[in-house]
């Protein structure tokens, strides 16, 4: 069983962001990066299957050279083999373009089963696994918070909203993009960091994966015009009173200002 797990580089939680000259993204000379989050727990769940069995893991990512550090972090926490997408021509993206380099990857790797994490810490759009899904032509299901393998097929438990479970079977192929707390991460041992430097990373251009046309923001359906921090408000206004009173100021100045 051979299984694909997506990774992102992402900005480390507890760097301090400010935004570029342009106002388009945020300055990334000088922070630190780790790897997303949600995409820790589906490379944690992958090794939970390689343990439980045999299976091979390898680790894909998009990004500059910094991106080879996250990869060598999943190798010393156990993945096989790593593919580092390496490519300016990339840089500038949307979702559809990084999920058409990530399908290409999997056309060439051949996976029976494709890990993400449910959405990016950075852009939070969800976009990427689904768009993966549709392109790599595999059924797939989104939030998962149990995943196991199920009479040669994936059972997959996964988050609706208020609270609610919905079980799902998924024939492999498939893809899975799972939510945090689906298990407990694990760090990488000294053994298995060594282990990792004769470990594999393979390096591939968007021209080596044949979508050199398909990304970049040329091919961008979507572009980011501005980011910004929101304005400050003029401050709070502390309603006072007993509780009958509070609620009465409340709705007068609702109604005041038109939103009821």
């Amino acid at each position: 069983m051979k299984i694909m797990v997506c990774l992102k580089q992402v900005p480390h939680q507890d760097a301090r962001l400010d935004i570029n000259a342009e106002g388009t993204w945020i300055k990334e000379d000088g922070i630190k990066f780790e790897i997303n989050s949600y995409d820790q727990y589906a490379l944690e769940e992958a090794l939970r299957i390689k343990d439980a069995g045999e299976a091979e893991v390898v680790v894909v990512s998009i990004g500059p050279d910094r991106v080879t550090q996250s990869l060598r972090t999943a190798l010393g926490m156990g993945a096989d083999r790593a593919v580092h997408v390496k490519d300016p021509a990339i840089e500038g993206s949307d979702a559809l373009g990084i999920a058409r380099t990530l399908a290409a990857v999997a056309k060439e790797e051949g996976p029976d089963l494709i890990l993400t994490g449910l959405m990016s810490d950075d852009v939070n759009t969800a976009a990427v696994p689904p768009m993966l899904a549709q392109l790599a032509d595999m059924p797939h299901t989104t939030a998962a918070v149990k995943v196991e393998q199920h009479d040669g097929a994936m059972r997959v438990e996964r988050e609706l909203e208020g609270g609610a479970l919905e079980v799902v079977d998924l024939p492999r192929p498939c893809l899975i993009s799972v939510q945090t707390g689906l298990n407990q991460v694990r760090y990488a041992s000294l053994k298995g960091i060594m282990a990792a430097k004769k470990k594999s990373i393979d390096v591939k251009t968007a021209a080596d994966l044949g979508v050199a046309d398909q990304v970049g923001p040329a091919a961008a359906k979507i572009a980011v015009e501005k980011i910004y921090t929101p304005p400050k408000g003029e401050g709070a206004e502390i309603l006072s009173g007993s509780t009958e009173e509070v609620v009465q100021k409340l709705v007068a100045k609702i109604k005041e200002l038109g939103l009821l």
